[in-house]
């Protein structure tokens, strides 16, 4: 049976809940909410204001990890300032994973290029998950969605040079490529494994560059806002938003987004995913 992606062309915070609800699950215990936060000058992230609706309903917990370069996030005290500036910890709980260490390592036993994963290890706190994606290019992986947002997102620090260097953080910045994009898959995989049934995803096409929320010093969007997808198949959503981004024929910013996207392999990554079983690219998409 094919995976269900709900999407709306119409881009508001309710819209956003209303996609969460229409998936037909229900969030409980203690959820932590993933999203981008934001780096001190991106002008391309989501608001909190924008999330604010479906962060309510789902009473979560606003979850983040510290970065492995230089910048306004690279430290839990100049993170946790950031945040703040930013507008999350007015509206909502928001947990550092890695704040403090040690970091809970996660097994991936059927992992093709790591078997294990650095978290913070305040993950162990939740119990489901819900994945607020920003829908846009990036620097290395080609494009940023749901399944970057389970790996590089969630891992610690440490783990996100884990990660980047394909198991060797030494080459955090010079690993093969396609190995460090299947290493995010790996990771992602045992996200999904500690959450069972347990995540929803919402990507969100709007405000998309070429480059990522991580960018201090971004491109402006390229592209005419899309739209807000959900679905609980990580790897359906990412490929019905590059569908609808191929599908965007008219749109005179389509083809320098999927320069970006094309010259780092970004589809690997779902290929990855699927491959490892955890979500499938084939989908039902039910626009509403």
């Amino acid at each position: 049976m094919k995976s269900k992606v709900y999407f709306s062309r119409d881009i508001t915070p309710e819209k956003v809940l209303d996609l969460y609800k229409m998936t037909g699950f229900s969030l409980s215990g203690n959820v932590a909410v993933k999203l981008h936060s934001g780096e001190m000058g991106n002008q391309n992230f989501l608001r909190p204001e924008f999330f604010k609706p479906v962060i309510e309903a789902v009473d979560g917990t606003v979850v983040e990890c510290n970065t492995a370069y230089e910048g306004e996030r690279d430290t839990t005290e100049k993170h946790l300032k950031t945040i703040e500036a930013h507008g999350w910890s007015r509206y909502f709980r928001v947990d550092l994973l890695d704040a403090e260490g040690p970091d809970l390592v996660l097994s991936i036993p059927g992992g093709r290029r790591i078997q294990k994963n650095f978290v913070g290890k305040n993950l162990a706190k939740y119990d489901s998950m819900l994945v607020l994606s920003h829908f846009k290019g990036h620097p290395m992986g080609g494009y940023g969605g749901a399944l970057k947002q389970l790996s590089i997102g969630i891992a610690s620090s440490a783990g996100k040079a884990y990660i980047h260097g394909a198991g060797n953080p030494a080459k955090i910045w010079t690993a093969d490529h396609d190995s460090f994009l299947e290493s995010m898959a790996d990771a992602a995989s045992s996200i999904t494994e500690r959450f069972p049934g347990k995540i929803v995803y919402v990507n969100v096409m709007k405000n998309m560059s070429v480059d990522c929320d991580c960018c201090a010093v971004a491109e402006d969007p390229c592209m005419k806002d899309i739209g807000i997808l959900a679905s609980t198949d990580p790897v359906a959503i990412d490929q019905a938003c590059l569908d609808l981004v191929y599908a965007a024929k008219d749109d005179p910013g389509r083809d320098h987004l999927l320069e970006r996207i094309e010259s780092r392999n970004g589809v690997h990554t779902i290929e990855a995913a699927a491959a490892l079983g955890i979500g499938s690219r084939e989908y039902e998409r039910i626009e509403v």
